[in-house]
């Protein structure tokens, strides 16, 4: 049951990272975007002092859609 909810974290936090950013693509890859996101700003907010993504709750999608929109902006710079 674990690997499903944190499929369906991160197609949430991939898809609202698509919608801020107006880049990303199909449901895999918002899924893909949003792990990795979450991954990403886990780091980011542990480099602040902050915690990173410690569950499902509101703090951890919050941290998990920073981190999908930071690689999104990032893969779109890369790209250019």
């Amino acid at each position: 049951m674990g690997i499903l909810v944190w499929i369906i974290f991160g197609a949430i936090a991939g898809w609202l990272a698509h919608i801020l950013t107006g880049r990303g693509g199909g449901l895999i890859t918002n899924i893909v975007v949003g792990i990795i996101g979450a991954f990403i700003g886990g780091f980011l907010m542990s480099l602040f002092g902050g915690a990173g993504v410690g569950g499902f709750d509101l703090y951890s999608f919050i941290v998990a859609v920073l981190g999908a929109v930071v690689l999104l902006v990032v893969v779109g710079l890369i790209k250019r």
